[in-house]
Parts: C-alpha cells; sequence; structure tokens
C-alpha cells in the first residue's frame, strides 16, 4: 500500500481523484427538489466548502491519532447537521490499538458529553458510537480539575470505553447561559507517547485526502436527502427517528425533532409546548442544508434559560420575518425555507410540539 500511495502522491492522481470527487458533490446543491433560489443556492456552495475545510482539517491536519489534538470542526463558520448553536463542539483523532488520557478543569458549562465514535459518513455512511460518558457522572477533585481514561479495557476512575474500530473522539459542551458560562478546559495525549506528530508519509496523505473527499460527499448527499425528506412534513415538528439520529452522530441523551419550514412573507410558525424536567432544550432554525443561520448576529435560537414563559409553565416560540412584538421571536435571516430542530436534553419525557401557520397580523392587532 505504501508503494502504492507514494506512486499516486508523486503522479499527483491522489490530488486529481481528490478534487474529481468534491467536484462530485455540487450535484446534491443543484439536486430536484433542492431550492434554486440564488440565496440558497449560494449558502449550499459555501456549504461544500466549508465541509472541504472541516475534512482536511479532520484528515489532514489533525489525522494522527499518535499525537492526538482536541479542535473545534463545527462553529459559527462551519456548519453540519442542524449544529447547535448553544454547543462548543470538540474532535479528535484516535485508534483503538492505543489508550489516551484527557486532562481538564470543568469550570462552569452547563452540559459537558464526551463520546468515542467510529468514522461514519466518511467511510461506511453510518457512525457507531463505541463509548459514552457524561459530564454529571464525572468524579472531579475539589480543585475543578479530573482525568479521563480512553480505552478499550475497563478503567478505574473516569473512563470512556473505547473498541478496536474507535477512530474518533466527539466532546459536546452545551452552553444554557452563553454569556456567563465558561467553557470546560481539555487537554488529550496519548498515554505512553512523547506528544510529537508522526512525520508525514504518502500514505497518510492519500488516505487523508481520500477520507476528506469522503466527508464532503457523504454529508453533503446525507443531510441534503433529510432535507428533501423533511418537506413531507412542512412547518410541522414530528419526532425523528433515535437510530438514524445515533447512526450520523447523535447524543443518546437528546430527544431530536428534525423538519421543514416555509412561510410567506405575511405568515407565522407558531410552536407550542410545555416543557418538561430536563437539563435544557432548545429549538433552531436552519437553511435548507441543514446549518444553523447565523447565531452570532440573529436571534435563530432559543433554549430553557432564554426563552420567556407563560403563568402555565408553557412555551409559545414564534418563528417570522420581521418582528411580531411578543416573546420568544425567531429570525429567519433573510430566508423564506429551511431545515428546523427542537431538542430535548436529558429529558424525562418528550412532549410533542404543536405547530400552526398564522398571520403575522394577528399578532400585530394584539399589540
Amino acid at each position: 500500500m505504501a508503494n502504492e500511495s507514494s506512486d499516486r502522491i508523486m503522479s499527483g492522481r491522489a490530488w486529481r481523484e481528490f478534487c474529481d470527487t468534491i467536484q462530485s458533490a455540487g450535484q446534491a446543491i443543484a439536486s430536484e427538489g433542492s431550492p434554486d433560489t440564488p440565496l440558497d443556492r449560494a449558502e449550499g456552495y459555501r456549504y461544500l466548502s466549508r465541509l472541504v475545510r472541516v475534512a482536511l482539517e479532520a484528515f489532514v491536519e489533525y489525522a494522527d491519532p499518535l499525537a492526538p489534538v482536541l479542535h473545534r470542526p463545527i462553529h459559527e463558520t462551519a456548519k453540519i447537521g442542524a449544529d447547535n448553536p448553544d454547543n462548543y463542539y470538540q474532535h479528535a483523532t484516535l485508534s483503538g490499538r492505543c489508550e489516551y488520557r484527557i486532562r481538564g478543569r470543568r469550570r462552569t458549562i452547563h452540559y459537558l458529553d464526551f463520546a468515542t465514535q467510529t468514522r461514519g459518513v466518511a467511510s461506511s455512511g453510518a457512525t457507531k458510537q463505541t463509548g459514552h460518558l457524561e459530564g454529571s457522572t464525572l468524579k472531579i477533585d475539589p480543585d475543578g480539575s479530573f482525568e479521563i481514561t480512553l480505552s478499550c479495557d475497563p478503567k478505574h476512575g473516569n473512563w470512556l470505553p473505547m473498541e478496536p474500530e474507535t477512530e474518533t473522539l466527539i466532546v459536546r459542551q452545551t452552553f444554557l447561559d452563553r454569556e456567563n458560562e465558561v467553557p470546560a478546559d481539555l487537554h488529550i495525549e496519548r498515554i505512553g507517547g512523547d506528544g510529537k506528530p508522526t512525520p508525514l508519509t504518502a500514505e497518510a496523505l492519500d488516505k487523508g485526502l481520500a477520507a476528506a473527499a469522503g466527508l464532503v460527499v457523504g454529508c453533503s448527499s446525507l443531510f441534503s436527502g433529510w432535507a428533501l425528506g423533511f418537506q413531507s412534513h412542512t412547518n410541522e415538528l414530528p419526532r425523528f427517528d433515535d437510530s438514524i439520529s445515533m447512526a450520523a452522530g447523535g447524543d443518546p441523551n437528546i430527544c431530536y425533532y428534525h423538519s421543514y419550514w416555509k412561510l410567506a412573507p405575511d405568515e407565522a410558525l407558531m410552536i407550542e409546548v410545555t416543557p418538561p424536567e430536563c437539563s435544557s432544550w432548545n429549538f433552531q432554525l436552519d437553511n435548507h442544508w441543514m446549518e444553523s443561520l447565523d447565531y452570532r448576529y440573529f436571534r435563530i435560537s432559543i433554549n430553557k434559560h432564554t426563552a420567556a414563559y407563560r403563568d402555565d409553565g408553557s412555551v409559545q416560540i414564534i418563528v417570522a420575518h420581521r418582528d411580531p412584538g411578543t416573546d420568544n421571536w425567531i429570525e429567519t435571516a433573510g430566508h423564506d425555507r429551511g431545515t428546523m430542530c427542537f431538542r430535548w436534553i436529558g429529558a424525562t419525557e418528550h412532549p410533542q410540539p404543536r405547530t400552526r401557520v398564522v398571520k403575522v397580523s394577528e399578532f400585530e392587532r394584539g399589540r
């Protein structure tokens, strides 16, 4: 394989195949059923460019399991699969043949979750979770520090299981009050290693480019397919199949409601529900490509902490193009359609959110 990879790198074939595969991913953006407005099409191709950036960082820059690096694959300008605006995502490359240690300080982040996984959409198209550790179960020292061992064999103390096929660590840190909470400070190292990266080889780059291209095609195809399917229940919020969300790298503590939304200029989507006992919940608005809308500048999501509640504990959320003068307004940020997601995190029960399309003028008359 090493000689073959050397030939592919020296001849440029590995790079040409990477470029050809990336080009083929564009088919998902112009597929039948996808929106054909200039905004949606532009965001679609920008989405592919973001996927390329994410993929190259995951499979080329930070791809060495002998010297893992915790980095942020999803953030304000890189978004995948209804990324949660309340989350601080981190990722590291692992190998089931090694053992690792995470050292950290818990700080004040509301929710902290660790999972080991197989590669998923960049290879087989499905992710298998190989281990899970929820932050509330951590044994933490009086000074707020902790250590977690990642291994295939059970360990004393904080242990995050792995399996021989494990290749990825995913960390979810979820804000309840983003303005005041501080994310956990985390560092990972391979046990028995010196922390130095392996020198780049032709074989590593060949494999990395192929995996990166696979992620771009896999993600764009998978989530554009989801979005097209969601259109069958536009402006409703049915519960999403847990097995499908887990195969895409979901969190077992989260119940998801994925769907599509579409509103005329004078329409609003009303969502009503009484939240159950839970660690947190949130609702978010996404574009067609399942990217959260720009939460840096627009109020496109709401959660357990930021919501205004009625006297009976229920919540009414209003999605509208202009401010209807109500509590819990979600902005469409210049979009007239897209996907959306409601989550219960650590909920004792999972009530069904009720939805109804109304005229914005109904709220404006009541001012």
